[in-house]
């Protein structure tokens, strides 16, 4: 199974929607983050995109040396940069990080943010414009392991001569990653992804996914991998859990929910659209399926559900995903640095997932404090 992580580069909070308990983003704060996942045993950490974040490829460029074995998974935006700088970027990060690379391909679903980048399409233009990015990309990437090049003449894409000098490390390019619940979203992922990822629906319209996705690739004689977008508030009873869901948004007034709604309707995204009839608003339904907990989702764009529970019911909902054929788990929750260890620490025990190195070579007397000055602690039973 592979577990990731989430860095906030939009901010990070105690509470939705106020400044109290807040966390200044910076360089440090990050390293932070992205050092505590890669030592915890976490695969990888998304980075997300647009411009309520700071920049993912050079917040990502920065921690490569902090990190060692972390993947990053940054995104590349089709229609707002050229497949062919795109792909001579990805291939210098792979070759820096020494192949730890994987690309999220967003298409985007705010028209007003893609204007403000001097995008003037409707949604389906945006798909069709991300299938011919694709295989420019594919292509230079491909091709620059024996030094080719690529011609390509699309409807709203050319390229002639394209290519990359210095070939990416991961063969025949880093992994693609992609989201989007439209009929053109699920065409593309099956006709040119590697793992198409959800947001965390129930497990029944994930499973309506999935099938749709793996039909329309068997068409095409391809298949793909399935991953989910989550947040996570575990604690060590179910109780605790539920407690702290209701404190992340106790401060939250109807006004801020209003206007966030407000702001969401106006995106042509399906997945938005889906996102927010879970929840329509309202606080009092939040639970939208066993352990499924849309709170988040009243002022935050994007992945908006969050599974609630102890390490026991969080891994038991996680393992109900996995036999739907989700094998890739990204997870966020706030603060993100202590909700990495939490759920580290309480669920990774419960899961087929390799542990970090550090932590298999630490010897016995490291892990925990001695008691009394003189004893081991007492091993936990897991």
């Amino acid at each position: 199974m592979d577990v990731s992580w989430f860095l906030p580069t939009h901010g990070d909070s105690r509470y939705l929607g106020t400044s109290q308990g807040a966390r200044r983003v910076d360089l440090t704060y990050l390293q932070q983050i992205a050092v505590a996942a890669d030592t915890l045993g976490y695969n990888g950490v998304l980075l997300p995109t647009g411009r309520s974040c700071e920049d993912a490829w050079v917040v990502a460029s920065s921690l490569i040396g902090a990190t060692r074995s972390l993947r990053f998974l940054v995104a590349v935006r089709p229609g707002i940069t050229s497949p062919g700088l795109s792909a001579r970027m990805a291939a210098t990060f792979d070759r820096l990080s020494n192949g730890r690379l994987s690309i999220n391909v967003v298409t985007g679903g705010d028209s007003s943010e893609l204007e403000g980048d001097g995008l003037f399409v409707d949604h389906d233009q945006r798909y069709a414009i991300t299938d011919e990015f694709l295989r420019i990309w594919r292509g230079i990437l491909a091709s620059s392991h024996e030094g080719g090049s690529i011609d390509f003449n699309g409807k709203h894409l050319r390229s002639k001569g394209g290519r990359s000098l210095f070939p990416p490390l991961q063969k025949p390019h880093p992994p693609l990653y992609f989201g989007g619940s439209s009929p053109a979203a699920h065409e593309l992922a099956a006709a040119q992804v590697d793992v198409y990822l959800t947001w965390g629906e129930p497990p029944d319209a994930v499973a309506q996914k999935i099938a749709d996705i793996r039909r329309r690739a068997a068409a095409k004689g391809r298949t793909l991998r399935f991953g989910i977008r989550l947040h996570v508030i575990v604690r060590e009873t179910n109780e605790a859990a539920w407690q702290a869901a209701d404190e992340l948004i106790s401060h939250l007034d109807d006004a801020a929910i209003a206007r966030a709604q407000a702001v969401f309707s106006k995106s042509d995204s399906e997945g938005q659209r889906r996102m927010a009839a879970l929840h329509g608003g309202r606080r009092d339904s939040l639970e939208i399926a066993p352990n499924l907990w849309a709170g988040v989702g009243l002022v935050r764009g994007g992945a908006g559900t969050a599974l609630v529970g102890d390490a026991e019911t969080v891994a038991a909902r996680i393992h109900e995903y996995a036999d739907l054929g989700i094998e890739t788990f990204i997870m966020s929750g706030y603060p993100h640095l202590e909700e990495a260890y939490r759920f580290a620490e309480l669920v990774f025990p419960h899961l087929p997932h390799r542990q970090s190195q550090q932590s298999v070579n630490l010897s016995p007397a490291a892990v925990g404090e001695l008691v009394a000055n003189t004893y081991l602690p007492a091993r936990s039973q897991g």
